[in-house]
């Protein structure tokens, strides 16, 4: 089943068997996001991170761009700089909660914020025709979207400072030597290599994997012993739900397992 919702402010999103496509949708611009159309992705992901339904979400581009960064054109009614960054940061914190694992389908270019919306992503996909650039600096600006944490966690700090302070235009392939693109296809082949990634993803225990992705985005200010806690609570929710109990049936009856999310209540007490 599908559901989608008409493109507002920019952006539009679709439903179809657990995997929810959020689409920046401003192709004129290269896809580059406005005050209004910030303040609807973060509506988007709020609303598909509550919504039972969904197990994953992809976020693209339209047009053959993923997305330009911020809309620096300029208008009559654009709020104050420090208003418009409230708005532009709280869609990256939106990205940052989503509780359900989040894939970047990165065609053309993505370049400041953009290039970080795509990195605040729990995987990314590109074409191979996908080009990345913390562009800020030629801009006469610094960087933003949470850049300067997400960078520094993915590659380290004298790497991140090149990135942000050169804002070099790297291809996907460089990007992918870095470890910041997961994988590179064509572009004839971006659609169904996102699909099966995403696919994978809904048919597989949604409550695991949200602890699983909750455990690794922790880790990097956690001590050990604080993630061997966090693990040993993420398993006995799982032991304490109905997937796991499905898993090890389905593996014994050599049957590929169903999973739901649901927990296994306790029986009553005896009296």
């Amino acid at each position: 089943m599908s559901v989608s919702t008409e493109p507002r402010s920019g952006v539009a999103s679709e439903r179809r068997d657990g995997v929810a496509t959020v689409t920046i949708d401003r192709p004129g611009r290269k896809n580059a996001l406005d005050p209004a159309a910030f303040a609807r992705l973060a509506a988007e992901l709020t609303a598909l991170d509550a919504d039972p339904d969904v197990r994953v979400v992809v976020i693209t581009g339209a047009g053959g761009d993923f997305c330009a960064g911020a809309d620096l054109s300029g208008s009559d009614d654009r709020p104050h700089p420090l208003i418009g960054m409230e708005e532009v940061n709280r869609a990256a914190v939106a990205l940052h909660r989503l509780s359900k694992p989040s894939i970047a389908k990165v065609d053309g270019v993505a370049v400041g914020a953009g290039f970080n919306l795509a990195l605040g992503c729990d995987l990314v996909v590109a074409s191979d025709r996908a080009r990345f650039s913390e562009i800020f600096s030629k801009r006469g600006l610094s960087v933003d979207f949470g850049g300067s944490w997400l960078l520094v966690q993915r590659v380290g700090l004298h790497r991140a400072k090149e990135l942000c302070l050169l804002a070099e235009v790297l291809p996907a392939s460089r990007a992918a030597e870095m470890g910041l693109v997961n994988k590179i296809v064509g572009v004839d082949e971006l659609d169904a290599a996102v699909a099966e990634w995403a696919d994978q993803l809904a048919a597989g225990p949604p409550v695991a994997i949200t602890l699983t992705k909750r455990l690794l985005d922790q880790a990097v200010t956690s001590s050990f012993e604080d993630a061997l806690d966090r693990e040993a609570h993420a398993q006995a929710v799982n032991l304490m739900g109905v997937d796991a109990p499905e898993a090890f049936a389905a593996f014994r009856a050599k049957r590929t397992p169903t999973f739901t999310g649901g927990w296994a209540p306790a029986p009553p007490a005896t009296p």
